[in-house]
């Protein structure tokens, strides 16, 4: 760790290695990689580089704003947009060359009357839901949406690129959901073919499924979690699928002070000192991402040990027992990492407060400092 107090450290070539792991459990299918939310945390434009480099062909996004902030960044590879609402920049969209998700036909609507403004040919992957009960037309609309698009792909207003849906339960690699939604996702292809839609990718397939399910490849995984080493599988560990954990959170001891047995420590006094010990501050908390649930229990290493937060974790701060170790100001502290110093991983930070490892790195906010290692540059 340099100089600084708090810092995001991000291994490019980790995100590379892990994509190139996946697009060879991917077979003879494409791989989208998934970008959203600030690449899990990781840095969106770094992060969408780096799984190019290591052998994505496609980008995936939530937000239409992310997709044009990879443009902004010079990503110009294929990149798909499917959190939609009305009113959105279609226009922009359009013209920055991304494809865009419809799951109804008021999206299909708006996205045409843009592209008839603009005089392009809009790009749009058609979404059935095929049983997570989220986004994408129910089956009894499917046809419908189907129809229209084909309508105005006949009319030269858009072409249907892409037909797709995502699963509930893959994670479960046996669990009777996967089958059941992959049958209907077949069906609604079947549906697509009758009238006459040849979409250039069909993509069901998450992180899990590219793992597991091979059967769920057709011509495009779109692995998300497994991108950034982190296993999206409840039994297996990172390393036991080949992937490498991309990002470590470390900070520098900010105040080391002894105190006696007895002493209440932060917020109403939820840990209490039961002999005379040391304490020391640790500059992260809730503002930053740090889960508020980690009080007593958050684990952090600290010269080569294994602790545990001692008391509420604060906006700002909050503090760990150190015992008589010697600890001094400035000395590292590790939230996670990869584990391979025996650090915790943001999976144990996850098992810890109840929540997934998803959470625990998307979360990291902007006062963190960030640094990226490896990548083309390095």
């Amino acid at each position: 760790m340099s100089g600084h107090l708090r810092e995001l450290i991000v291994d490019l070539d980790a995100i590379a290695a892990n994509t190139q792991v996946l697009a060879t459990r991917s077979g003879s299918a494409g791989v989208m990689a998934v970008v959203k939310a600030d690449a899990y945390g990781h840095g969106l434009v770094p992060s969408a580089q780096a799984a190019m480099a290591g052998g994505a062909q496609w980008l995936g996004v939530a937000l239409l704003d992310e997709a044009l902030e990879l443009r902004a960044g010079g990503v110009e590879d294929p990149v798909l947009a499917w959190l939609v609402g009305p009113g959105e920049p279609w226009v922009e969209a359009l013209t920055r060359g991304i494809d865009l998700s419809v799951s109804d036909v008021w999206v299909l609507d708006e996205i045409a009357t843009a592209a008839r403004e603009v005089g392009r040919v809009a790009r749009v992957h058609l979404k059935v839901d095929s049983g997570l009960g989220r986004s994408g037309a129910p089956v009894g609309d499917w046809p419908t949406l189907v129809d229209a698009a084909r309508k105005a792909e006949l009319d030269g207003i858009v072409v249907v690129v892409g037909v797709w849906s995502h699963l509930a339960y893959a994670d479960a690699p046996g669990h009777p959901t996967i089958d059941r939604q992959l049958e209907v996702f077949r069906e609604a292809l079947d549906v697509a073919e009758r009238a006459g839609v040849q979409p250039e990718v069909r993509h069901l397939a998450n992180s899990a499924a590219t793992l597991t399910r091979p059967d769920t490849h057709f011509d495009l995984t779109r692995p998300g979690l497994a991108v950034y080493g982190l296993s999206p599988l409840r039994d297996a560990p990172p390393a036991a699928l080949g992937l490498l954990p991309a990002m470590s959170l470390q900070a520098r001891m900010a105040l080391v002070k002894r105190v006696p047995a007895g002493h209440g420590v932060s917020y109403m006094h939820r840990y209490v000192t039961n002999r005379e010990t040391t304490l020391g501050l640790v500059p992260l908390g809730y503002a930053d991402g740090v889960p508020r649930d980690a009080t007593n229990v958050g684990p952090v290493q600290v010269g080569g040990r294994r602790r545990t937060i001692a008391g509420v974790v604060c906006m700002d701060q909050f503090v760990v027992d150190l015992g008589d170790d010697p600890v001094s100001v400035g000395d590292l502290v590790w939230l996670f990492g990869p584990g391979d110093s025996g650090e915790p991983t943001a999976q144990d930070w996850a098992d810890a407060t109840g929540t997934i490892s998803y959470e625990i790195v998307t979360r990291m906010g902007p006062r963190i400092r960030r640094r990226y290692v490896g990548g083309p540059a390095s």
